[in-house]
């Protein structure tokens, strides 16, 4: 994984952009430009790669952004926006040409609409304060990363991020109903609002997931959905992981869909039990967390279910939260497994493919045989019931290859999810950490129609440079390749 190498004419440019984003953003901090207070931005969760920034700006407005991205382009500066810094794909590793483009003072809940069932905020407002601020009506936002005390609802858009209930209630792009946007060129622009759907293009669609390479978001209208009667969590145990990715394929193929299903491995079952002390079963090779939510009759009926299910493909045991509190208990262990896994290894490296449900027996098994290929642990902690894996490379960055032997690894994963019909990622974006993956899963034709998406938002390309696409073609040059295609299948077209 590598960075693109610097222009020094604009690193030889720094005093005077430092000096122009001071007139924009004139509040005292509202421009970083000391190397040390810049070292905290020099990563985001994907701390095996890190950069200082040329500097980091810290507007507060949507005027100061639009300001801000209308010098850069006029400039040819490249700029990096950045939310709360959990991504795990290296979406906002800053480069050292170019600003970063903080957007945490963007912290506000501006309007709670209950008629609509909506709410607009700014884009540092984390994803778990949304549900905080309606819950008084018993009302919540569904998407729930295990990151969620601390990610921004921002980042959420740019990643289109998931979580335990993404299953049944869907991801950031089925949730979100609206965003305020400033293009490349300092434009202020509305995509959707709090009506359900849009006419024309959906531009909304394609800017959710676009990992800061369009435009930078300053407002966000999201569905809130009210809470369920009743929610309860199964904890069933395997004896193996293909016992357990075997119960997931055959719930969903029973027409079940669960609140949430997450699949747990040995390791990460003892390391977030020893953390959280969520009452995990810790004679078991694998966990199943299955939540049932709906009215209460419902959701009684479907946990028999479940747990027949279980039974038949070898479950050892099974446990029924029996209040709120146990419940939440549950989930608590999941939500806590990465920050776990951090207690018993030095680095980990947390991988994001997804699946076919039914391959998920397979590509268990041949997970582990990579683990001993390549030397390493691995812990595997994910969203079952939509088959987005998770696997945790566990390794010492201080000692000398380890840290290759890991991306190497990680590489396997992802290579072994495109093999079996899968993709290669679920909801962490591609970044920098999968982008040199990419041409595994689309033809050279497939990430050039990708391109010319983008060059029509970024002509200059200076929007979150060297993320996502391999070897970005230049904008210039994609046109001149659709010349070639044109002449070369109508050759005897007339020229004007």
């Amino acid at each position: 994984m590598f960075l693109p190498e610097p222009d020094k004419s604009i690193i030889a440019r720094r005093a005077e952009i430092i000096g122009r984003m001071r007139e924009i953003v004139p509040s005292p901090g509202g421009v970083i430009a000391d190397e040390r207070a810049l070292a905290t931005y020099e990563c985001d969760g994907l701390t095996a790669i890190k950069q200082l920034p040329l500097i980091v700006v810290l507007p507060d407005s949507t005027e100061q952004v639009a300001e801000i991205l209308k010098y850069c382009h006029e400039n040819e500066v490249k700029i990096v926006p950045r939310g709360a810094g959990t991504s795990l794909s290296g979406g906002a590793i800053p480069l050292a040409d170019a600003i970063t483009l903080g957007m945490m003072k963007f912290n506000r809940i501006l309007d709670i609409d209950y008629a609509n069932r909506c709410i607009v905020a700014q884009p540092g407002v984390t994803n778990l304060a949304l549900s905080q601020a309606v819950e008084a009506e018993g009302l919540y936002y569904a998407p729930d990363p295990s990151s969620q005390i601390a990610c921004s609802i921002g980042g959420n858009v740019a990643e289109n991020a998931g979580g335990v209930h993404c299953l049944k209630y869907g991801l950031t792009t089925n949730n979100v109903l609206g965003v305020k946007m400033v293009t490349v060129e300092g434009e202020i622009v509305t995509l959707g609002g709090k009506h359900m759907d849009s006419e024309g293009y959906d531009l909304l669609g394609l800017v959710i997931g676009s990992e800061g390479l369009l435009g930078v978001v300053t407002e966000v209208t999201v569905r809130i959905i009210p809470k369920p009667e009743t929610a309860r969590a199964v904890l069933v145990g395997f004896l193996s992981n293909e016992a357990a990715g075997k119960c997931v394929a055959e719930i969903i193929g029973a027409g079940i869909i669960p609140g949430g299903m997450e699949m747990m491995d040995k390791a990460s079952i003892q390391a977030a039990e020893d953390f959280v002390h969520a009452g995990y079963p810790l004679d078991v090779e694998s966990l199943l967390i299955v939540e049932l939510d709906g009215p209460e009759t419902e959701v009684d009926y479907q946990i028999d279910r479940v747990v027949k299910i279980a039974e038949r493909n070898g479950a050892v045991s099974h446990r029924a939260s029996s209040s709120e509190e146990e419940r939440a208990r549950f989930w608590a262990g999941r939500k806590a497994a990465f920050p776990a896994i951090g207690r018993i290894s030095p680095d980990y490296l947390c991988m994001d493919g997804t699946i076919p449900r039914h391959q998920l027996p397979k590509v268990l098994h041949a997970m582990a045989g990579l683990s001993e290929q390549h030397g390493l642990r691995v812990a595997n902690v994910f969203h079952a019931g939509d088959g987005n894996l998770h696997p945790l490379i566990l390794y010492d960055a201080n000692q000398p290859g380890e840290l290759e032997a890991a991306e190497a690894f990680g590489s396997d994963i992802l290579k072994l999810c495109v093999e079996v019909g899968g993709v290669l990622t679920g909801e962490h974006g591609v970044g920098v950490e999968k982008r040199d993956l990419m041409p595994v899963m689309f033809s050279e034709s497939d990430l050039a129609q990708q391109e010319r998406v983008k060059c029509a938002f970024d002509p200059k390309e200076i929007l979150n440079p060297g993320k996502v696409f391999p070897q970005l073609k230049g904008c210039g040059e994609l046109n001149r390749l659709d010349a070639r295609q044109i002449e070369a299948k109508f050759p005897n077209m007339p020229r004007f």
